[in-house]
């Protein structure tokens, strides 16, 4: 009879456990999630790879500066590129410089970087998901949400230092669930060159695997061997941490909870959201410094941790839920992970901001623990309603069981698309091209003030220093930021001062060659209805004020006499033309 047969082959297929690292399902669901991964990963970078005018939004940060591997004259003695390149870990550094050696520029490589990240990351997800609970099609199930989740936010996307946390910290799990001891090492320390704030989360997991659950109550291990492997993982922490805890930062000192509550950027109406006065957002839903991923409280909560919830009474059923048992106990790493990550949480908050963003301990790790654990308890249900099925309903009946599983992994697998949540790997595009080809085309050492977000791109892709941008307005160090937030309150004032002498001064202090202005800059709106010019008080409220009256600043009168390139609404000034223009071209229009 050929049904049971069928149904048979299905659960064999699909939802028996392995006896043999060697079979067949393991090379076929290992191979199918890198398929996957690698079909996802390119249809996500089509949109970089289209143009040189596309770049990733953290681009314009943290890579920016690389164009000195090429040419050293470039950027000279600018505030921002020597901030960012300082704070640029040693071996993300050393990889992108590498790669320049052999002739690739940083921006081709950051573009192509998330392929392979994204492909390591998934074959560990895949084993480690193996080591926990022996059923291919649960690690190809968590590859699959993972690969889903990686393309709905932008950090492996982005090719910066936090691109690499999600592949070190899942190789670091794997190997330490299997109590590989050298592999662990290693993975340390990359985790110490590429994200060292990795390295708490793992030193925080070596030391709660010291913690045992016995005869319902927590105890120490007994076993020497695991002490031995905390103390040297450890002691390898700690070796990574100390030259970041030595290094003296001429940007220094980091900025403290007191001074921090007073910093415009970092309130709720700013740019650098941080201290939002509702608390629920502050401690669970904020980007920044609460506890959740920014995108489980923007959108539907993700089926992944329902699941993930699920699994705890799963676990205490096992005669109701069969596959339960094949759960091994080094399932609790995960439990370690996020006991861990929520240590590192407190801690980061308790020491604000000298561990940097308490949200970064969490988000990542809990993505990771709810995509495995979200997969191996899908694949227990599903073993326990087909075996349900087959028990109660016909031979046809099984079979279509068996095909409302696949309908139902399915709408799991679509279900970013379904949200709209993918593909979001936040990448912008630097337009219109004729205004960058202009800048690029100046001196190398000219500095342009603008207020325009398209001020963000020209140091990527002009390859030419801005006064200010909002994008690298980082409040955290504050010898850094005192000097850029100086720097953006004179050049609001340079914008909107009906005073000549105002901006005169500005151009004259910063050696500033031109202006951009957006089409709209001379709107109250303009400054208003923006996040980051409107943080710039008391000149933002000054500027609206004199706007809605209908009050030309001095640099509007100049600006039909001193622009040298207009391109779809947009306008560059001639600083020159500005200092040459007499007090009288204040009360022209």
């Amino acid at each position: 009879m050929p049904a049971p047969s069928l149904a048979t082959h299905f659960q064999q297929f699909f939802l028996a456990p392995i006896e043999k690292s060697r079979d067949v399902r393991v090379v076929f669901w290992f191979w199918l999630s890198l398929l996957v991964a690698l079909i996802y990963s390119l249809v996500a970078l089509q949109e970089p790879l289209s143009s040189p005018y596309v770049i990733h939004d953290d681009v314009r940060s943290h890579v920016f500066w690389m164009h000195r591997f090429f040419d050293s004259s470039l950027f000279p003695k600018d505030l921002i590129t020597d901030y960012f390149q300082s704070v640029a870990p040693a071996g993300y550094v050393g990889l992108y410089r590498s790669m320049a050696a052999l002739g690739i520029d940083p921006f081709v490589f950051n573009k192509i970087l998330p392929l392979p990240l994204v492909l390591i990351t998934v074959g560990y997800c895949f084993g480690l998901v193996m080591s926990l609970f022996p059923v291919p099609a649960a690690g190809f199930l968590a590859s699959a949400f993972f690969t889903e989740t990686i393309w709905s936010v932008n950090d492996v996307s982005s090719g910066t230092p936090r691109a690499f946390l999600y592949p070190l910290l899942m190789a670091f799990l794997y190997y330490a669930a299997s109590r590989s001891l050298v592999p662990s090492l290693i993975c340390i320390a990359l985790q110490g060159l590429f994200y060292p704030q990795c390295l708490f989360i793992s030193g925080g997991i070596l030391l709660l695997r010291l913690i045992r659950w016995q005869e319902g109550r927590f105890a120490l291990s007994r076993d020497r061997s695991d002490y031995i492997f905390c103390g040297i993982g450890l002691g390898l922490v700690f070796l990574m941490l100390l030259p970041y805890a030595l290094k003296i930062s001429d940007y220094g000192p980091v900025a403290t909870l007191p001074n921090a509550r007073s910093l415009p950027t970092l309130q709720h109406t700013s740019r650098k959201d941080f201290f939002h006065p509702n608390l629920w957002n502050y401690w669970v839903c904020n980007e920044r410094s609460a506890l959740l991923p920014m995108e489980w409280c923007l959108e539907p909560f993700p089926p992944h941790g329902w699941l993930t919830i699920a699994l705890v009474p799963m676990l205490w059923l096992p005669s109701r839920f069969p596959l339960s048992r094949h759960v091994s106990n080094r399932a609790v790493i995960l439990l370690q992970t996020v006991g861990a990550s929520i240590g590192m949480f407190v801690l980061a908050h308790a020491l604000l901001f000298r561990l940097h963003l308490p949200n970064r301990y969490t988000k990542h790790s809990f993505r990771i623990v709810i995509m495995i654990a979200g997969a191996i308890a899908f694949t227990i249900a599903l073993d326990a309603l087909f075996r349900w099925v087959t028990r109660r309903w016909s031979r046809s009946m099984s079979l279509a069981a068996g095909g409302g599983m696949m309908l139902w992994i399915a709408v799991l697998l679509a279900y970013p698309w379904l949200i709209g949540g993918f593909i979001n790997p936040d990448y912008v595009k630097a337009e219109p091209a004729a205004l960058f080809t202009f800048f690029s085309e100046q001196p190398k050492d000219i500095v342009i003030a603008s207020l325009s977000e398209e001020g963000n791109n020209i140091p990527a892709i002009s390859k030419r220093a801005v006064l200010i941008s909002s994008e690298t307005a980082n409040p955290y160090h504050m010898g850094y930021y005192e000097q850029i937030w100086q720097r953006q309150q004179d050049v609001m004032l340079a914008h909107y001062s009906p005073a000549l002498r105002d901006v005169k001064s500005v151009v004259e202090t910063y050696g500033i060659d031109f202006f951009l202005l957006d089409p709209e800059v001379f709107t109250p709106q303009y400054v208003g209805d923006d996040e980051w010019r409107r943080e710039t008080q008391p000149f933002a409220t000054q500027a609206v004020e004199r706007l809605e009256k209908g009050e030309a600043s001095a640099l509007e009168k100049l600006t039909p006499r001193c622009t040298v390139l207009e391109v779809d609404g947009m306008r560059v000034i001639d600083s020159t033309c500005i200092l040459e223009s007499s007090s009288d071209s204040e009360t022209k229009t």
